[in-house]
């Protein structure tokens, strides 16, 4: 690593709502913040099509375009956002302590604070018609993208409690849902099941998995085949929801903060702090009950002003030492 060595007020890892809305809001508080988007500059919603329920937008807007604006808003009170990808760190563990960040295993940050909003990121089956019409009919999210589909016929992969939401959700706007269970069971709670198998226009098909997405430009049908026979069956669809779970993007953080099985960030009761001094989390990475946009945004906005008083805290003592 070479000797580049910048030291900051507040640093931003990652984008999307979560980050560029504490960016907002750092930036005005004077924390002057430097955000790092990562890989993916503008997080999961660049590849959503359009966004219809973010407040806001009576029509409806596409993602790209939503995290456009968001960046541009964030810039016009300070923020200075960067391309780059965070690739080590080193909280400290004292209050006021400085926190190290490296960026692109080339330039190291000095951080007084640190927010985390690298997000998660959803689970795929990745096969080839699959990725080829993600943003064309298939979808991660069926809050996000349900309506879309209604009085229309879709298709969910996924056999825990968020499969079955979400299935139960379509239902109520869908004409039809058939539900694709790997299994011969599923593993979602008692209750959630009965709440699926209680819907006439749900029909689940056990031991069952995705074998192609069919269509060209969307999706037009699915072929499904049967893990134990072999038999293969088509049906048409308009949307397929891949409801498999999500992965938070948390890897580099292990050892340093306290997650739970799964690799979601814990924070402080309804606050955004991790259990290092100094250093907060917002979005899908420490969200795995709503994910939703505007949900990310409420807690970008938590981790400013977290981070702000934490920074006042801290020089109210110094004054106080002084």
């Amino acid at each position: 690593m070479s000797e580049q060595i910048e030291r900051i007020k507040t640093l931003i890892v990652g984008s999307g709502p979560a980050g560029y809305t504490a960016a907002i809001y750092a930036s005005r508080a004077d924390l002057k913040p430097v955000m790092y988007t990562g890989m993916e500059p503008g997080g999961q919603l660049t590849t959503t099509t359009e966004v219809d329920n973010f407040p806001g937008y009576p029509e409806g807007i596409d993602g790209p375009t939503m995290m456009v604006q968001l960046q541009k808003q964030a810039e016009r009170f300070g923020t200075e956002v960067r391309i780059g990808m965070v690739t080590a760190v080193e909280f400290s563990d004292e209050i006021g302590g400085i926190h190290k960040v490296t960026v692109d295993d080339s330039k190291l940050i000095e951080a007084e604070t640190v927010i985390i909003s690298t997000g998660a990121t959803a689970k795929y089956l990745n096969i080839p018609s699959e990725q080829r019409l993600r943003g064309g009919g298939v979808s991660a999210c069926a809050v996000c993208d349900g309506f879309f589909y209604k009085n229309q016929e879709v298709a969910i992969v996924g056999a825990g409690d968020t499969a079955a939401e979400e299935a139960s959700y379509l239902a109520n706007i869908c004409k039809k849902v058939t539900m694709l269970v790997r299994k011969d069971h599923m593993r979602a709670s008692k209750a959630m099941q009965h709440r699926v198998n209680n819907l006439d226009n749900i029909e689940i098909k056990y031991n069952t998995e995705v074998d192609e997405v069919l269509g060209e430009q969307v999706v037009e049908g699915l072929r499904m085949v049967n893990n134990q026979t072999g038999e293969k069956e088509d049906i048409a669809i308009t949307g397929l929801f891949i409801a498999i779970g999500h992965k938070p993007n948390t890897d580099i953080f292990k050892g340093q903060l306290k997650m739970d099985e799964t690799g979601y960030i814990i924070t402080e009761g309804k606050s955004t702090k991790t259990n290092k001094p100094g250093v907060f989390a917002s979005g899908d990475v420490q969200d795995k009950e709503y994910r939703q946009a505007v949900t990310a945004a409420g807690t970008g906005c938590m981790a400013a002003l977290d981070a702000e008083r934490y920074l006042a805290s801290i020089e109210s003592e110094e004054t106080v030492v002084s």
